[in-house]
């Protein structure tokens, strides 16, 4: 079975955690049955960008980047307090963690600003939110990201990272193809109607 942790800081975007979620789990009850997601807050209970309310199954402290084979980290809002559990010391070890054991990193939108604070960014092709003045991609260029601009979605080796919230499904669907097979991920694609 392969684990995907979801890393939920407060203040994250809920429809770019939900892709996870039903992502790897159509794929446990629909497709090859090979994985299982974990919700890993840095809370207790967390509030959404839009004032959601979500209880996490386990909170940062009681977890170990070893018990998985990915992380996913959803994007989320500054006006909400994302930045503050996004950039906490023990959520960029946690990051640096899985990228010293080599295991796929999947962000969407400013999650990858987490990615990039902890350091693990440097010299790495990247991306993250393209509009309004692409604010977030210069700050991720600061971080030491080689920025690609205009690509929905970039992959550096074990890491991909995406520009904004409209490309969620398809890195939920990079990282499924990443952990099974590309037939496996279609036949999922297939079942919920992304593929024809």
């Amino acid at each position: 079975m392969k684990k995907v942790c979801l890393l939920l800081p407060n203040g994250f975007e809920a429809v770019e955690a939900s892709v996870f979620t039903d992502v790897i789990g159509w794929n446990k009850a629909e497709g090859d049955g090979s994985t299982e997601l974990v919700t890993v807050g840095t809370r207790k209970e967390l509030k959404c960008t839009w004032n959601f309310t979500v209880i996490p199954e386990k909170i940062i402290s009681e977890v170990s980047a070893l018990e998985f084979d990915a992380l996913a980290v959803p994007g989320g809002f500054e006006e909400a307090g994302f930045y503050e559990d996004a950039f906490r010391a023990d959520v960029l070890e946690f990051i640096r963690e899985f990228d010293r054991q080599g295991k796929i990193i999947a962000s969407i939108c400013v999650g990858a600003l987490s990615i990039g604070k902890s350091g693990i960014l440097q010299g790495r092709n990247a991306t993250t939110y393209n509009l309004n003045d692409r604010k977030r991609q210069s700050q991720l260029e600061e971080m030491g990201a080689n920025v690609i601009p205009d690509q929905p979605i970039v992959i550096d080796n074990n890491i991909i990272t995406s520009f904004n919230p409209s490309t969620a499904f398809d890195v939920a669907f990079t990282l499924l193809e990443l952990l099974t097979s590309t037939e496996n991920t279609n036949h999922v694609k297939k079942l919920m109607g992304f593929l024809q």
